[in-house]
């Protein structure tokens, strides 16, 4: 079938796959480095019990076939050996079906993490990582020219992706109809990066624009990548554009860089590389491809429903292997940065004015002095979390008890995850506290004069002073 292949695309097949592969490896590498104290054995939020009470079907995952910390720990270490293959271009030297297995394991090991990572994945690049990888599987090697249906299904994901968050936008926030979310956002996101506080520091008309630019970026400029090259190569181009615009000015994990990726088979690279004739298409896959892709279609009238509905709803999945999923963010800005400041103390007296330590975190907020860094497109799953705890104590309501508890009994695995404790895990503290602060940007002449680049003023108590519970005497003992 003539129709089905497109070959002027195997350059950009190339490129968002071996991209694809990196964007696989530093999520496989997150995964490994964090799930101990965050879902393991005797993490904040166990993955065990988790799956001890959600069914297979509504969370599919190998763990629910087995899960200790070691398996778990396997699993991500193997991922993290199967994006590198991919990235070294390990697909190339299998035959088509090996390929595609080799994209599959990924694919299978990731859905797994993510279906028992309950909060701590619960974030709209971790479907959107699972929705591409899944159609990463037929896109095929060089035995195959790269199939229209897949390319066009990629063009698909990346229109929801970027006309969703468009709309969410102006059905949300009014700032956003009147040009001004800007004003807030680069000092308000989740996680600031390294030139955060000199966008934030732009003059107002430039906000402006940028508000007006992103509009016409995410909900007229998806259309056209349905339209002939060269305009659909214009469109992603801008998109991509857009997105490193975003990278420099804030740390949003990989969601700009897997946006990015998706980009690239809208891209029509030809002139830059030629390629002979591919072999014949075998029949098997032209037929996996059409099924996948019908079934695809299909599941796609939910997401489609979504968007037209007012009652939109952001990075949700219609599907527990989240095949098809809606995308969104920042349909509110907030206009006040919260932060929770956590202390503990090894006074036996938890007194106000006692000598209370700070515990500092990766990536968020903490020291006045201490200037944002760069993490994206790596994911502090904690510092992400820590945001949604300051803006109500409803999202923490399930794991910030526990963190304190691992925090009191200087738990190392929970250590890690922060860039600095005032406490050694042998000599943890006696009672642990947590205060809400406000958070604002110091003007250019309060950084000149402090070097300080926040100015933060108390709020309010987010929790009491909390000690570990004594433990139980025996019976018969006084």
């Amino acid at each position: 079938m003539q129709w089905f292949t497109a070959d002027a695309y195997g350059l950009s097949r190339l490129v968002f796959q071996r991209a694809l592969a990196a964007v696989y490896l530093v999520a496989f590498l997150g995964a490994a480095r964090q799930f101990r104290a965050l879902i393991g054995e005797r993490g904040m939020l166990p993955a065990p019990k988790y799956v001890a009470r959600v069914p297979f079907k509504r969370a599919p995952s190998l763990f629910q076939l087995h899960y200790s910390d070691r398996f778990f720990a396997l699993c991500a270490w193997t991922g993290c050996a199967a994006a590198v293959a991919l990235l070294a271009g390990a697909d190339g030297l299998l035959p088509l079906w090996g390929a595609m297995l080799l994209w599959l394991l990924p694919w299978a090991l990731y859905v797994s993490i993510v279906n028992v990572g309950q909060t701590w994945y619960g974030f709209g690049w971790e479907s959107l990582l699972l929705e591409v990888g899944f159609l990463a599987v037929f896109l095929g090697n060089e035995e195959v020219a790269p199939p229209v249906l897949v390319l066009f299904l990629l063009r698909w994901v990346l229109f929801r992706v970027e006309f969703g968050a468009g709309l969410i936008k102006m059905r949300g926030d009014a700032c956003w109809r009147r040009l001004t979310c800007l004003y807030f956002h680069h000092e308000t996101q989740p996680m600031p990066g390294p030139l955060s506080w000199f966008f934030h520091h732009l003059p107002k008309p430039v906000h402006r624009a940028e508000a007006a630019a992103n509009h016409v970026t995410q909900l007229v400029v998806p259309f056209l990548l349905f339209t002939p090259q060269p305009v659909a190569t214009a469109a992603a181009s801008l998109m991509i554009v857009t997105q490193l615009w975003l990278v420099l000015s804030g740390n949003f994990a990989w969601l700009n860089w897997i946006t990015i990726v998706l980009a690239v088979p809208a891209l029509d690279l030809s002139g830059l590389r030629d390629h002979g004739p591919y072999p014949a298409t075998p029949p098997w896959y032209e037929a996996a491809v059409i099924a996948v892709s019908a079934l695809l279609l299909a599941l796609s009238h939910r997401p489609v429903r979504n968007l037209v509905s007012r009652r939109q709803v952001m990075n949700t999945s219609f599907d527990p292997l989240h095949l098809v999923n809606s995308y969104g963010a920042f349909g509110s800005v907030n206009r006040v940065r919260q932060e929770i400041v956590v202390e503990g103390t090894a006074d036996a007296v938890a007194r106000e004015d006692g000598d209370w330590r700070a515990y500092e975190f990766k990536g968020k907020p903490g020291d006045v002095r201490r200037r944002p860094r760069q993490f994206a497109p790596y994911h502090l799953r904690l510092d992400w979390m820590m945001w949604f705890a300051a803006l109500s104590p409803a999202y923490a309501r399930a794991w910030f008890g526990p963190m304190v508890e691992r925090l009191l009994e200087g738990d190392r695995d929970t250590l890690r995850l922060l860039r600095r404790s005032p406490f050694p895990p042998d000599a943890p503290p006696r009672f642990i506290r947590a205060r809400l602060y406000r958070y604002r940007y110091t003007t250019w002449r309060e950084l000149r004069a402090t070097g300080a680049c926040w100015e933060r003023t108390y709020v309010r108590e987010f929790l009491a002073p909390t000690r570990l519970a004594a433990p139980a005497q025996p019976p018969g003992r006084p």
